[in-house]
């Protein structure tokens, strides 16, 4: 289907100024940032500014069998957000209203446009928290972030994304709009539907609108950072302070090559005869020194070489600025794989020295920092993309990790996605049985396959 086939029809359904044919902004908007996802060329986008926007241009795509692929502000790691040939792009930025914060009641109702940073300070100005706070909550919105069920620094106190989105209107494929969930604290009426559209990147409907759970405000955190001469003892501190009954409400790992990439571009007067380090930080008021003086008992006695405890929550937030650097540091050194697999914390220590022996073998950088709290780690791959077979080994480096996270114990993804990424291995990491129930439960919502298709599930 040409250009011209698939805009008029929409540009007639749809208010002046939604529909864009221009090819350099199909150009613009085609991929998200993942690497070595294929992206198609588009026909059209929409630029989407209500729930009814979306729901006519759905049921066009459906009566047109036409691929529709939506978007949000396309800062995933999995392709998700790709475009196939031929297919409407559906922009959901434009969306970026939040329609109410209830103080009272503790629950917020966004369009899934609205940037995660952007409602986090809204309900900061009325005395309220929202925790879920992944690398990107600068430019990631909300409906992506409940898309993939996003995680990010807080999830080891409080959890990911779905743990706090109640309900959800949703269009489904053939341009229906549902409602899911409720605004309520408890709920159990009828199948979960709330919880089976959290995480499905737009393979069964398209979200519309978020009610998410809110909660007080925290206390500012005071901060720790702990050096480790070996990455295993770094690891075995996380076990153990988490063992004794410990909740911080961040604890994060990073390498040496990791922290080496970072002081390059920001010099944080970190030792430079590391091997690890752990960032931790407590936001339980009064009782946050006493549970950090019990991070730096543990890390001690796990070999660390030294470990400081910030006096103020400023001194604090600049040893955090190390750890939201990384994904900027990663730019400045070649191409890269960003992995994202997520073990049982009592084998931290058998995937981080697993990568380094993976490294060895294939011959590539493997750098890793990630949420240690919760056994989530972002293994990266870099590699000259400009070498074939640097690349070819880059490539079987990344499906390692996978295939060494699962043989853990563990998951291909905690909280970018499967995407277009990883749905190979998304057929090894399921049984057969619940492979059969995910191609039932998406051949029922989107019986034309019009929804994002080629993404999550792996071809049968």
């Amino acid at each position: 289907m040409t250009t011209t086939d698939t805009a008029h029809p929409l540009e007639a359904m749809l208010p002046p100024g939604s529909v864009i044919v221009d090819p350099d902004v199909l150009e613009a908007h085609r991929r998200d940032r993942a690497t070595f996802c294929p992206s198609g060329t588009p026909s059209v986008l929409v630029r989407a500014r209500s729930t009814g926007d979306v729901a006519a241009t759905l049921r066009w795509a459906h009566e047109n069998r036409v691929p529709v692929v939506p978007q949000g502000a396309r800062s995933g790691l999995s392709g998700a957000a790709n475009a196939s040939d031929g297919c409407v792009l559906l922009s959901l930025d434009r969306m970026d209203r939040i329609v109410q914060v209830d103080a009272a009641e503790q629950v917020a109702v966004v369009q899934p446009g609205v940037i995660n940073g952007v409602l986090a300070a809204a309900v900061a100005e009325q005395g309220l928290f929202y925790p879920p706070d992944p690398g990107s909550r600068g430019i990631s919105t909300i409906g992506g972030n409940v898309a993939t069920n996003a995680g990010g620094m807080c999830c080891v106190k409080y959890g990911v994304t779905g743990d706090f989105v109640r309900g959800l209107e949703v269009v489904l494929a053939d341009g229906r709009v549902m409602r899911t969930g409720r605004r309520t604290a408890k709920g159990v009426a009828g199948y979960d539907l709330t919880s089976l559209m959290v995480g499905s990147e737009g393979t069964l409907g398209v979200i519309t609108e978020i009610t998410v759970a809110l909660r007080s405000a925290s206390a500012r955190p005071l901060t720790a950072v702990a050096f480790f001469p070996a990455i295993a003892d770094a690891c075995r501190t996380v076990a153990g302070y988490l063992g004794e009954g410990y909740r911080p409400s961040v604890l994060e790992f990073m390498d040496r090559p990791t922290v080496d990439a970072v002081s390059r571009i920001a010099d944080l007067g970190f030792p430079s005869d590391m091997g690890s380090m752990l960032i931790a930080q407590s936001d339980s008021g009064e009782s946050a020194r006493a549970d950090l003086e019990a991070f730096e008992r543990v890390a001690r006695g796990f070999g660390a070489s030294d470990v400081v405890v910030a006096d103020d929550p400023a001194e604090g937030e600049m040893l955090m600025q190390a750890r939201r650097l990384v994904g900027d540091a990663h730019e400045h050194l070649g191409s890269q794989l960003i992995d994202d697999v997520c073990v049982p914390r009592r084998h931290l220590v058998d995937l981080v020295e697993g990568l380094h022996r993976l490294a060895e073998q294939y011959r590539v950088q493997v750098l890793c920092a990630g949420h240690a709290g919760d056994g989530n780690m972002h293994p990266v791959v870099v590699f000259d993309a400009e070498d074939p077979d640097e690349t070819v080994r880059a490539e079987q480096a990344f499906d390692a990790i996978m295939a060494l996270g699962l043989e853990l114990g563990g998951t291909i993804t905690g909280e970018h996605g499967v995407g277009h990424l990883k749905r190979h291995w998304l057929g090894r990491e399921l049984d057969p049985a619940a492979l059969w129930a995910q191609r039932a439960i998406k051949r029922t919502l989107d019986p034309r396959g019009i929804l994002n298709p080629g993404r999550v599930l792996p071809p049968e």
